[in-house]
């Protein structure tokens, strides 16, 4: 998960993974395709990316052709999940106290104005 996250933490790693997500791409596409940066920056983010197992290469030809590993990402997306999971218990737990505050209070009252009636029809 770290080198995931590693390699996430840059942004133009970030925009090769959008690329090559929608489909296949030669490195020399995702060049054209990024712009402003060289082949050899271009090379290293995918060797990265690839170490990190986040994108799979195959040779056609003298071509690198790289795709997305959306497994890559499953540690990464537990970890998160196991985050918002938590949260979302804490949410839960905390919506069922005042849920049930709420009922003690407000039985408290219906039961207050229930016997002020009662004792109003008594005296009458």
């Amino acid at each position: 998960m770290d080198a995931a996250l590693l390699a996430l933490a840059a942004p133009r790693r970030r925009e090769i993974l959008a690329l090559v997500r929608r489909r296949e791409r030669s490195a020399g596409d995702i060049h054209r395709a990024v712009g402003g940066v060289t082949f050899g920056a271009v090379s290293q983010h995918l060797g990265v990316l690839e170490r990190a197992g986040l994108v799979a290469v195959r040779r056609a030809g003298r071509s690198r052709i790289y795709r997305l590993r959306p497994e890559g990402l499953d540690p990464l997306r537990q970890w998160i999940e196991s985050m918002w999971d938590d949260a979302l218990g804490s949410l839960v737990r905390l919506a069922e106290a005042e849920e049930s505050a709420g009922r003690i209070r407000s039985t408290g009252s219906r039961g207050a104005r229930r016997s002020r009636e009662s004792r109003g029809r008594s005296r009458r």
